[in-house]
């Protein structure tokens, strides 16, 4: 299992260095999961083009550390690529992996190339509900609130016919940590990107799911409308974590996305 240490924080990490030119493509996951999310969507694209998945802070087996910011997550994140030399990197997030790349791209713009933002906004939630949220989990566990969670994550169809996987997902979300999760759930309580949004000049592309309950298709199309140029897709039949439940469509989409973008005489991977 691969292990790094990047500023004090050990983040656990997968490393995948494709023959060719091709952009490499870093892809953060959401809360309550870790990079095993991705799983289908990088056993698909590894071949073609680099990548790199991981836990972010807080999240599976990277440590807790503190977190207070979404700027904690960006600093992993920005250690992290510069650890491995990326450069003219695309950035894949899932909700507030979505975030952590919007304030990734707001601080070190010159090494993205491109943004995918899957199921996530320039705002999520308000300050209510996520301290709600933090002081549900931290009085009774996350698995106080892991059915409703999973309500939203995913399809009432994949709930009936995807029951060992659900239970699966059940068991990472409940999983994790409470503090991790805890904080950052105050991360993305306090992240509003609406004015960074408007200053993105890299091409984006911005995917929700049809049914998504937790950033539903108009909050992220507001996002995509903030995005000077961005793409907006909606992939049906699913929630809000599309590289589980529809990993065909999302696929498709990443494949089409980075193969518009211009050409580069040097890319590293």
């Amino acid at each position: 299992m691969p292990f790094v240490n990047i500023g004090g924080i050990t983040l656990h990490h997968r490393h995948f260095k494709a023959e060719g030119s091709a952009r490499p493509v870093v892809f953060i996951n959401s809360l309550g999961t870790d990079f095993r999310i991705w799983d289908q969507v990088v056993d698909d694209l590894n071949a073609d083009m680099p990548l790199l998945v991981y836990d972010k802070r807080g999240h599976g087996l990277s440590d807790i550390g503190g977190i207070s910011s979404i700027d904690d997550h960006v600093d992993d994140l920005s250690g992290l690529i510069d650890h491995f030399g990326l450069t003219n990197v695309v950035l894949c997030g899932l909700s507030v992996g979505g975030l952590v790349a919007q304030g990734f791209y707001a601080r070190r713009p010159e090494l993205v190339e491109g943004l995918i933002l899957c199921d996530t906004a320039h705002k999520i939630g308000t300050a209510d509900s996520w301290n709600t949220r933090i002081a549900t989990v931290e009085s009774k566990g996350i698995q106080a609130i892991a059915d409703a969670v999973l309500k939203v994550w995913f399809t009432p169809a994949f709930h009936a016919e995807r029951v060992a996987e659900l239970d699966g997902y059940w068991n990472m979300m409940t999983r994790q940590a409470v503090a991790g999760y805890a904080g950052t759930c105050a991360a993305v309580r306090d992240a509003d990107f609406t004015q960074a949004a408007q200053a993105i000049a890299v091409p984006t592309l911005c995917v929700v799911g049809d049914q998504d309950g937790s950033t539903p298709p108009d909050l992220v199309r507001w996002l995509a409308d903030l995005i000077p140029g961005a793409r907006f897709e909606i992939i049906r039949d699913a929630g809000h974590i599309p590289c589980v439940e529809q990993p065909g469509a999302l696929i498709a989409l990443i494949r089409e996305f980075v193969a518009s973008l211009p050409q580069r005489k040097q890319i590293h991977g």
